[in-house]
């Protein structure tokens, strides 16, 4: 399978490069940073959440943990976990558990953890459990530009 459509559609209207690497199927973003050969840190996993009225995703590496407390503190707001079904809904052309850490591709606000931008290049899903999308630092750094930059991971 190819990236989702509308990551695929997001990443050229913003006319950045990027490479997909494919990797046997996995379940788990370990799985996918071991099967692809790529330091686990690199990979931005994406967590949907349901915030008040709105959804939102929290992106961080894939080695860590979310600390909703922190979160919620920062973001003055209560946050929770979405359920399966609002995920698939709000990403309809992606495999379950493979969301994209590009939120804006889905009209969603973002929060990202600051750990990220100290990595020369991000790994993130590409909307199946195969493939990857492989961004440059500087460019997921550029995407995630109007993102809350804080720090929720650990």
């Amino acid at each position: 399978m190819s990236i989702a459509v509308a990551l695929a559609r997001y990443l050229t209207e913003q006319g950045v490069t990027y490479d997909v690497v494919q990797h046997p199927q996995t379940v788990t973003a370990s799985e996918s940073a071991k099967a692809s050969h790529i330091p686990i840190d690199r990979l931005a996993k994406a967590v949907v959440l349901k915030a008040e009225d709105d959804y939102m995703l929290a992106v961080l590496p894939a080695s860590c943990h979310i600390q909703f407390g922190d979160l919620r503190r920062q973001l003055g707001t209560e946050v929770a976990m979405a359920s399966e079904d609002q995920v698939e809904a709000l990403f309809r052309d992606c495999d379950p558990g493979a969301v994209p850490a590009l939120g804006v591709a889905y009209g969603l606000k973002v929060a990202v953890d600051d750990s990220l931008a100290k990595e020369p290049d991000i790994y993130l899903e590409g909307g199946d459990h195969a493939s990857l999308v492989h961004l440059s630092g500087t460019t997921f750094a550029k995407l995630l530009a109007n993102a809350r930059h804080t720090h929720f991971a650990e």
